[in-house]
């Protein structure tokens, strides 16, 4: 039977397991659109392109294979860069089908013409462009495997609008190879790092990274307890431990416990697995010295070119989470005491313990401390970037190893189109989306996304009428000139209403349980508006201590 490239393409990602895509139509993908339609993937119309790369990037974070969305050609896919950069900071495989004009208009700047390949430069593992309708099945393999080997990400394939009629002489779907790992290969280095967590009499794991497998996650809480070695996770990967774990030491990331910090600095061997250690993490690049940390440093990742990209380790392992754990595990003998976890995880849970004073009627710790305490365990937590998210990941217990949905790229308008997906995806679980209101009014449209295809996330809009993270900034450089950051925001529970959901406005923590508990039994989507007061920037200061801390600062200086 022949078939064009764009059923071709169709083909492909069915046989690759896909079941899903997010996308935005247009004109210049005509024949994947049209066999979309005879196809058993579900195909989720977003209202933007940018909402529908979050949808395909948080789909592949839950999955772990490439989630794909599939937009048009030039703004629709600058549009789609917002949620590609997410991909590739949060190291998350996903594919990225794009439009293109015309192969014998290429050049000639032609309606809405992008060089896909200069635009997305080192954003994306590799940019491809398919030219000959025959090369649809090589493409589609090499595609799918980039974006899953190494460190994981998102990968372009531009589809020049001809060339998806023509036939493909052979159609037939390639297979997709398994790289076998050789655990013979780090035989010696795991020898080496069971001894350095023998003798070490402080040691730390940090976990971090993307696409770790159920496995791996139970097999480190073991490893931890076993060896009693306290556990810290990177910046916004709380899922890859359970918080209430004897071994859970806290998170490294933004309004980071100051004693989890010390406990890191005075360790004598931090072992850092799967993450990279990035600029949030690694507290701006000074919690370890540059190139050789302070202290004996072992890491360990999937990927070779990020063993010794920052960091000269004492020891660095190429290798699969899975793989190390496991080895560890077998030459590691277990200790009778566990004093070093149970200092560290006590210092956690007194850091997350609810706040009895914030300024104003809602108390952010209060609110996040009644979710933990009453939603299941497998209930997922999606947010965007702002101040507000630090109560959600400070105070908050993630329990599952896929109860957390965050951009490490710090991206605003993630919560909601992330939430979109998860509630997609996991239809029977509790999705929470956090947004802040600056961050609810970037993607606020994809709640139509979710009303026409059955999602039913319950969003809270955190509002204190301003871009409160650079107003906090402001504050800190320039104190007493926070303009250009307050917002005149419009009815939430109206545009709520309008998208289809429940509403709620809540001014009075108290009140948050009626409305939240209402939220769940509703079977709906809904929002529920919760007012701030602008002085609660954070858990630790308010915007007046931020702003006198400054000025006392600016005057010591002067």
């Amino acid at each position: 039977m022949t078939k064009n490239a764009g059923q071709v393409i169709v083909d492909a990602l069915e046989t690759y397991g896909v079941d899903r895509i997010f996308c935005v139509p247009g004109e210049s993908f005509l024949p994947v659109l049209d066999a979309l339609q005879d196809s058993s993937i579900e195909t989720i119309l977003a209202r933007h392109e940018g909402g529908a790369a979050i949808m395909a990037e948080a789909d592949g974070k839950m999955t772990h294979r490439p989630g794909v969305a599939l937009v048009t050609r030039g703004p629709g896919a600058t549009n789609a860069s917002s949620g590609v950069h997410i991909a590739q900071q949060d190291s998350t495989p996903m594919i990225l089908l794009i439009g293109q004009v015309a192969r014998d208009m290429n050049g000639r700047d032609a309606f809405q013409e992008v060089d896909y390949h200069k635009y997305f430069g080192d954003m994306v593992k590799q940019v491809f462009e398919i030219h000959d309708a025959n090369s649809t099945p090589r493409i589609m393999a090499e595609a799918w495997q980039i974006a899953l080997s190494g460190r994981p990400g998102p990968v372009v394939i531009s589809l020049p609008e001809d060339m998806l009629y023509e036939p493909v002489d052979q159609p037939s779907v390639l297979p997709l190879s398994s790289p076998a790992m050789d655990a013979r290969s780090i035989d010696h280095a795991l020898d080496k790092l069971a001894e350095m967590l023998s003798s070490a009499n402080h040691p730390v794991v940090i976990a971090g990274g993307p696409c770790w497998s159920d496995e791996a996650i139970a097999d480190l809480e073991k490893l931890a307890v076993m060896a009693d070695v306290p556990v810290a996770v990177s910046f916004r990967r709380q899922r890859l431990m359970n918080s209430l774990s004897l071994a859970y030491a806290g998170d490294v990331g933004l309004g980071c416990n100051p004693a989890l910090l010390s406990r890191i600095k005075e360790s004598d061997l931090v072992v850092l697995i799967g993450g990279r250690m990035s600029e949030i993490p690694s507290q701006s690049y000074e919690l370890f010295a540059i190139p050789k940390p302070q202290m004996p440093f072992v890491h360990i990742h999937r990927d070779t070119k990020e063993i010794g990209r920052v960091y000269t380790p004492t020891l660095g392992i190429v290798g699969h989470e899975d793989m190390v754990i496991a080895g560890l595990l077998k030459r590691l003998t277990p200790v009778h005491e566990t004093p070093r976890i149970t200092a560290a995880h006590a210092s956690y849970q007194d850091w997350t313990a609810p706040l009895d004073y914030q300024p104003g009627e809602v108390n952010m710790s209060k609110v996040v401390a009644w979710l933990r305490e009453h939603l299941p365990d497998h209930a997922i937590m999606t947010n965007g970037a702002g101040n507000y998210a630090v109560w959600l990941h400070r105070f908050y217990h993630f329990r599952h190893p896929s109860s957390q949905l965050s951009p490490t790229s710090g991206s605003m308008g993630y919560g909601i189109p992330a939430a979109v997906a998860a509630s997609l995806r996991y239809p029977d679980r509790p999705v929470v989306a956090f947004a802040g209101d600056g961050c609810f009014q970037m993607t606020m449209q994809e709640l139509a996304t979710a009303q026409q295809f059955g999602a039913k996330p319950i969003v809270l809009v955190v509002d204190n009428g301003m871009y409160g993270t650079i107003r906090m900034h402001q504050e800190r450089h320039f104190p007493g000139r926070g303009k250009l950051t307050g917002l005149i925001n419009p009815d939430f529970c109206g545009i709520g209403e309008a998208m289809g959901a429940l509403t709620f406005r809540v001014e009075r923590d108290a009140d948050f349980p009626d409305a939240m508990t209402a939220a769940l039994a509703s079977g709906r989507m809904a929002v529920i508006h919760l007012v701030i007061d602008p002085e609660s920037i954070t858990p630790s200061m308010s915007l007046s201590q931020i702003r006198a801390k400054a000025e006392a600062d600016h005057k010591a200086k002067s």
